[in-house]
């Protein structure tokens, strides 16, 4: 009997093997990390979800994240801002969270009148709310709206390679005729984390950025 193949595992171990071919050194002698470009999305919580799609609704896998146990959901939402403009379509990312986040670019807080403040995930005490609105209802968030702290994914292993340290604080540096150096991105360390240099779309086209291009640590 021929044995079933777990597809869902196989494609995160091809991934993980193209990642870590991606992780190169550069001609200065140091590693190269690869680029995840964050667009704009919101993390949601159980009880919030269930506001914004009905009772027991479960979110839809559409694509996995480079981080594992991560996925993009079919489901989208609108944000409505202080501005009354909206921004439609924006991404759910699961699964659930214990908190409601909604990540945004500089730009999406200029058109919704937002002044939007840099925080670590899940450190949104003071930050601005907005109205979500889903299928099946409508929710005022009366804070969560940020943009995300520029932040490095890696593994222990990954960090001892390094000599790198969770919480601390480098410098990551773009050549290529956009080059520039980006300053104060933290280095979270955390055994289910894959390494990548998480950016939103503003800092991703400031620098000419894609998916999966190479960037390089300054410690």
């Amino acid at each position: 009997m021929t044995e079933s193949l777990d597809i869902g595992r196989i494609s995160e171990e091809v991934t993980r093997r193209v990642r870590d071919r991606l992780t190169q050194t550069s001609p200065r002698g140091k590693s190269l990390i690869p680029v995840g470009i964050s667009g704009r999305h919101i993390h949601l919580t159980p009880e919030v979800l269930e506001s914004l799609f009905g009772k027991g609704y479960q979110l839809t896998v559409d694509k996995k994240l480079s981080q594992p146990g991560e996925f993009a959901a079919k489901e989208r939402v609108t944000i409505i801002g202080p501005s009354g403009r909206a921004i439609e379509n924006v991404r759910i990312l699961g699964p659930t969270r214990k908190f409601t986040q909604v990540e945004l670019s500089r730009s999406d807080g200029l058109r919704l009148g937002i002044d939007l403040p840099i925080r670590r995930t899940g450190d949104l005490s003071g930050t601005p709310g907005l109205t979500v609105v889903g299928s099946r209802g409508t929710v005022n968030l009366r804070e969560g709206a940020v943009g995300a702290t520029r932040h490095i994914h890696m593994t222990p292993g990954d960090a001892e390679r390094f000599g790198l340290r969770d919480g601390q604080i480098v410098r990551v540096r773009v050549t290529g005729e956009r080059g520039l150096v980006f300053d104060n991105v933290l280095v979270r360390v955390s055994d289910r984390f894959a390494l990548d240099f998480h950016v939103d779309t503003d800092d991703a086209n400031a620098a000419g950025l894609e998916n999966e291009s190479l960037v390089e640590i300054i410690p």
